[in-house]
């Protein structure tokens, strides 16, 4: 399989990236031992919300159990080292954990199609996933719809066999640092490769690695008209889970969708992780994900 890499800045991502990881190796104190954040985690299902992390204060005071970041904003700041140095010595002064992270490929660096990077991507996952460790974080999720859309025209096995390709180069990284990979389904909405829970767990059977898994996203299944019956069938895979509204992407209780059989269903299985709002946009923050967190402990009760 030929891949291109023909975009100068994957090049210099690429230099900067060996610089990074060679300033994490010269910072013991910060990053050597990590941040140790799972012990006392939880049993059962637990509530968290994707957001920045200066709502961690906040979050924790409603009585969220975790935030979820995203790669760009905390692991891979664009004030580089000195800015996750920063981000690093917030989480530790306020000891909210910070669970997973979303987006961990931009658009523009292809997973799939003639300008696929694999290079480019195997030093931003391998960077974001040291430093993931060093937050003490359990999951990276791995949707990143734009990167992996196939082009129109090209071969769609083809671009298949790309991505897992790219996602089995993935996984030593992952098993090196002991954060585990979440394959994301994503509605077509969004992108046209991994559309389903059932197509997740494609990727997930051809890694065959520990610390590759499936997320399971209510909100998109809901956009696919995807049946609950799909987490109980594949359920043994699943390890993080994200949820909102259907219509908007709106936080529970704007809309009053009703998540009860999607929830009686990780129930069913016995899901024991994370269940993140993540939503992008919001009328008032404060206010609807005081509420977001009512409707779903409610609901949850009810299942």
């Amino acid at each position: 399989m030929s891949i291109k890499t023909t975009d100068t800045s994957r090049r210099n991502f690429l230099k900067t990236s060996s610089a990074l990881a060679a300033g994490l190796a010269a910072s013991p104190a910060l990053f050597a031992e990590g941040l140790s954040l799972e012990s006392g985690k939880p049993k059962g299902i637990s509530l968290g919300v994707f957001a920045s992390y200066d709502h961690a204060k906040y979050l924790r005071d409603l009585g969220y159990t975790y935030i979820e970041e995203s790669v760009g904003g905390f692991l891979l700041p664009k004030d580089g080292e000195t800015g996750f140095n920063n981000n690093l010595h917030t989480l530790h002064e306020l000891k909210f954990p910070i669970w997973s992270y979303v987006v961990l490929l931009p658009g523009d660096l292809k997973t799939v199609g003639p300008n696929a990077d694999h290079e480019g991507v195997l030093a931003r996952t391998e960077l974001a996933l040291k430093r993931a460790k060093a937050a003490g974080s359990d999951y990276i999720v791995f949707g990143s719809g734009g990167a992996r859309t196939i082009p129109e025209g090209f071969d769609r096995e083809k671009a298949w066999e790309q991505h897992i390709a790219v996602t089995k180069k993935m996984a030593p990284f992952a098993e090196k640092y002991g954060v585990t990979i979440a394959i994301e389904p994503l509605n077509r909405g969004e992108t046209n490769l991994i559309n389903s829970l059932a197509e997740g767990v494609r990727v997930v059977e051809a890694v065959k690695s520990p610390r590759v898994k499936l997320l399971c996203d209510i909100y998109h299944m809901l956009k696919e008209d995807e049946s609950p019956d799909e987490i109980v069938k594949y359920g043994k895979h699943i390890v993080h889970c994200h949820i909102a509204e259907k219509e908007d992407r709106t936080p529970p209780g704007v809309k009053g969708d009703d998540f009860r059989p999607y929830l009686s269903a990780l129930k069913k299985i016995g899901y024991n992780g994370g269940l993140s709002i993540e939503c992008f946009k919001y009328t008032d923050f404060d206010r609807e994900i005081k509420a977001g967190i009512a409707v779903l402990k409610k609901q949850l009760s009810e299942v």
